[in-house]
C-alpha cells in the first residue's frame, strides 16, 4: 500500500507515498486512509496524527491522476448515484471527522484533491517551497468535496475564489493569509511539524478532542449563541474529567501534569 505508517510515540506520520507520479493521488490513498485512521482512532495510545507526501515525490500529492482516461469520469448516472456512498467516505470526510488532531507537513505541490486534503486537516505547517494549486475548473469541473468552501473557512471567500479559479498559492502567501500556521525551511518541516505534534499530544487528549469538535460543529451552527451554548456542555463535561482535576492541581502545585484521557 502506498500509504506508509510510522509511529513515534502518541504521534503517528502518514506518508503519500507514489514518487514516481509526484505522489498522485489515487484510490489506493484513500482506503490506506480508511484502514489506517480507522484503526488509530480507536487507539488511546495515538493522540496526534502528521500527514505528508513522500519527499522523493517532489510533492505533498500532485493529484489525481489524469493520464488515466478513466479519471473525472462517470460511467452513468445509475453509477454515479450507487457509489454515493464511496464519496462520503472520501478523504475530506474522513479527516475531518477523525476525532484526534491531523497536522499536513506540505512539502512541495499540493495540487486538486492533493490541495483539497489540506484544508481538511486541522494545522498546516509548510515548507519554504510549498505551494497550493486547484486546477480544476481549468479541467472543466470544479475543486469537489467542497474545496473551495472549505479553503474559504481557512482565509476568506475572496482568496477561495482566486484559488479556485487556479491561481496558485505559494508559501508565503499562505503563511500571510492564514492556511498555513508555520512557514520553515524544507529541511526543518518536519521536525518542526513532530516538534508541534509532540506539543499537542502532551496536552489532556479529551480537551483536544472537544475543541476540534468545537470548531468543525460551531462553524455549522449560524447562532453564535447556540453555538457557545453547545460549548458549555463540553465544558461542564470537560471540567468532570480525571485529566481536568490533574491539570488544574499540577499548575498550583507548578508541576507537569500526568494525563491519560480519562
Amino acid at each position: 500500500m502506498p500509504l506508509l505508517h510510522e509511529r513515534s510515540g502518541p504521534v503517528v506520520v502518514l506518508t503519500l507515498s507514489r514518487p514516481d507520479g509526484r505522489n498522485a493521488w489515487d484510490e489506493d490513498f484513500n482506503q490506506g486512509l480508511i484502514e489506517t485512521l480507522s484503526q488509530l482512532e480507536d487507539d488511546p495510545e495515538v493522540r496526534c496524527v502528521i500527514l505528508t507526501g513522500d519527499p522523493a515525490g517532489r510533492a505533498f500529492s500532485a493529484g489525481a491522476n489524469l493520464k488515466d482516461e478513466r479519471t473525472h469520469r462517470n460511467e452513468s448516472p445509475a453509477g454515479f448515484i450507487e457509489g454515493l456512498p464511496k464519496w462520503r467516505r472520501f478523504v475530506s470526510h474522513l479527516l475531518t471527522e477523525f476525532p484526534k488532531p491531523v497536522i499536513a507537513a506540505v512539502n512541495g505541490y499540493a495540487i486538486g484533491i492533493g490541495c483539497i486534503a489540506t484544508f481538511c486537516c486541522d494545522i498546516v505547517v509548510a515548507s519554504e517551497d510549498a505551494e497550493w494549486r486547484l486546477p480544476q475548473v481549468k479541467l472543466g469541473i470544479l475543486p469537489a468535496y467542497g474545496g473551495s468552501v472549505r479553503l474559504a473557512r481557512w482565509v476568506g471567500r475572496g482568496h477561495a475564489m482566486r484559488a479556485s479559479l487556479g491561481y496558485p498559492i505559494d508559501a508565503r502567501e499562505a503563511y500571510r493569509i492564514g492556511l498555513a500556521q508555520w512557514l520553515v525551511p524544507p529541511e526543518t518541516l518536519m521536525d518542526k511539524a513532530m516538534e508541534i505534534a509532540q506539543e499537542i499530544s502532551a496536552l489532556p487528549p479529551l480537551a483536544v478532542r472537544m475543541v476540534k469538535e468545537s470548531l468543525n460543529r460551531g462553524q455549522d451552527i449560524p447562532n453564535l449563541a447556540d453555538a457557545a451554548l453547545c460549548d458549555v456542555y463540553r465544558f461542564m463535561a470537560l471540567e468532570n474529567t480525571e485529566d481536568a482535576r490533574e491539570a488544574h492541581g499540577a499548575w498550583r502545585e507548578g508541576r507537569v501534569p500526568q494525563v491519560h484521557g480519562r
